[in-house]
């Protein structure tokens, strides 16, 4: 029976990252590994076409206080 449920692990050492893999590896579970945070491209340029336009005067400057307004 196959399952949709995903399982995050956070190692902290590299013993614990290589006894994760054995374990996957001894039950015949598909595994990925991705170092550090990664993002989707089309997220990332986003993120940066933002960026340039504010720099391009593009953009507005708020207070805390006018950003919580919004969400009244």
């Amino acid at each position: 029976m196959k399952t949709d449920t995903i399982f995050i692990i956070h190692p902290e050492t590299a013993e614990q990252e290589q006894a994760i893999k054995a374990f996957a590896k001894a039950l015949k579970i598909k595994f990925e590994s991705v170092k550090g945070e990664t993002y989707k491209p089309d997220f990332i340029e986003k993120i940066e076409r933002s960026r340039q336009d504010y720099k391009n005067g593009k953009g507005i400057k708020m207070t805390l206080d006018q950003l919580n307004g919004l969400w009244k």
